[in-house]
């Protein structure tokens, strides 16, 4: 496991990468479990604030974001806090995609830190990484099989 740190941390105050994951992977989680119940289209017209998520559901989305926030500190991984965030307030709403959004680029600034050198990822860890992303970009539009080569002309 690899710890990171920027500005004088001391120990317990460094963030492992396995913990970033985890919580990643906690809120990739949630988002499957809600899209799953969620019908293919919601007429507006039936249902005008749309389906949102079961209290208890946005309370765990919460709690994960929190954990994050106070674990994080003045680490490298601080700049996840407002994506985090950004994601939670779209889950809250029941806005799936834009729930998303957010931890596609929070997976995007990992890869960008791994290829900086400013963190190591184990190839454990890069497989979870994988794995968060193809999970997150199945939950989008477009990525079910019956629509493979849909628009490509005939």
């Amino acid at each position: 496991m690899v710890r990171v740190c920027v500005n004088n941390c001391e120990g317990d105050e460094a963030v492992e990468t396995s913990d970033v994951l985890e919580v990643i992977g906690s809120l990739v989680a949630q988002l499957k479990a809600y899209s799953s119940k969620l019908p293919a289209v919601v007429h507006l017209s039936v249902m005008p604030g749309g389906l949102k998520p079961t209290p208890e559901a946005v309370e765990a989305y919460e709690k994960t974001v929190s954990r994050f926030r106070q674990q994080v500190g003045a680490s490298a991984y601080r700049p996840l806090n407002d994506l985090f965030i950004e994601s939670l307030e779209a889950f809250e709403a029941g806005w799936v995609l834009k729930a998303v959004q957010p931890l596609l680029q929070s997976l995007d600034h990992l890869e960008l830190m791994q290829r900086e050198k400013i963190m190591i990822v184990s190839s454990a860890d890069e497989g979870r990484l994988r794995e968060y992303r193809h999970a997150l970009n199945r939950i989008l539009p477009g990525n079910q099989p019956e629509l493979e080569g849909a628009g490509r002309g005939m």
